[in-house]
């Protein structure tokens, strides 16, 4: 028995967590693909996770989808990082702002719209992302940022001519073998659901508000994976000469530390400031993204460790210890597949 077994457990017990799906690998293995707890869906009946069940991944996204369309496009087109956004998306209003910069967050636009957008909204979400003020200068201040990511969708459409879940599935998601990640899945009882909102859990329909009034899909949200898939996603990453779609050069650049822990997309520990939600065992180089739904995927490549979990703890609404779960559980899987 794992120590960070026993304490997912009592997360379900004690009602911290509604459920979960832990994928660990190790050295090129998986060694641990456990389900906890159980959900309600839609029509309020109760159904056990299962280590199959689908999760909005929400702003993993961005890593698993966004990042690798943009390398696709990098290595397979004229795009580059150094590209302004307004050369794919004219009506932008700020002529400096790059690829680059949407990648490591460092656009100097604010972390969201304002106001908030909620899911009744009748809002152009495009047309207010396009016209949003800067807060910083471009380059300058890393500020995480849905934003940017958008924008990255919107090239990857307006580069490619095909909307992004017709690109990710036909350039990504097919050709490494990840079945079960999509944007918009078909509707079904094997999807992890989210939130209350209204009168009924949100189930099969993207958690994000922003994501949702894009038609589901988005470059800051809007997957829907399983900790398999997820955790295959990681070992391309992690071994990049074991898949074809991209080339090995330009995962390995991505994964590198660029400015204040963050890389392309990824969060990058470089062992300074404060610690990421992987905790500060983990190996300096150690990357990874969380999503807002309860999800995480951490690669510490180092050891060989790929730490992939799915929760959906917006079941019990907003207010939840995840940035704590998150630093503990990662801390404990650490000391067990490495010390």
């Amino acid at each position: 028995m794992y120590d960070f077994d026993t304490y997912l457990k009592t997360l379900i017990d004690e009602k911290e967590l509604p459920g979960a799906v832990l994928h660990v690998q190790h050295k090129g293995s998986t060694v641990f693909h456990q389900a906890y707890g159980r959900f309600q869906d839609k029509i309020q009946q109760s159904h056990t996770m299962n280590t199959t069940t689908l999760f909005d991944i929400a702003s993993l996204t961005k890593v698993v989808a966004t990042l690798p369309s943009i390398l696709w496009l990098i290595d397979n087109t004229s795009v580059e990082l150094n590209h302004t956004i307004q050369t794919y998306i004219p009506e932008l209003n700020h002529s400096d702002i790059t690829i680059h910069q949407a990648l490591t967050h460092t656009t100097g636009l604010p972390a969201d719209i304002d106001p908030p957008v909620q899911r009744v909204d009748n809002r152009l979400i495009l047309q207010e992302v396009v016209n949003a003020d800067l807060i910083h200068q471009p380059g300058s201040v890393v500020q995480y940022s849905d934003l940017g990511m958008i924008l990255l969708g919107e090239v990857i459409e307006r580069v490619s001519g095909v909307d992004l879940p017709t690109f990710t599935n036909t350039k990504l998601f097919k050709p490494w073998g990840l079945t079960k990640t999509m944007f918009n899945p078909p509707q079904h009882r094997e999807i992890a659901s989210t939130e209350w909102h209204n009168d009924h859990y949100v189930q099969g329909e993207v958690h994000d508000e922003k994501a949702l009034h894009l038609g589901g899909a988005s470059g800051s949200a809007g997957v829907f994976s399983t900790a398999q898939d997820v955790g295959k996603f990681g070992r391309y990453f992690l071994y990049p000469e074991t898949q074809q779609v991209l080339s090995p050069e330009t995962i390995r650049n991505a994964r590198k530390h660029v400015i204040q822990n963050r890389g392309l997309g990824f969060e990058v520990w470089d062992g300074e400031g404060k610690a990421l939600s992987c905790g500060r065992r983990w190996s300096e180089g150690s990357f990874g993204h969380t999503g807002f739904t309860g999800t995480s995927l951490w690669i510490d490549p180092k050891e060989e460790l790929i730490v992939t979990f799915l929760t959906n703890i917006v079941h019990y609404g907003r207010n939840h210890n995840m940035r704590q779960i998150r630093l503990h559980l990662h801390s404990l899987i650490h000391d067990s597949f490495t010390n």
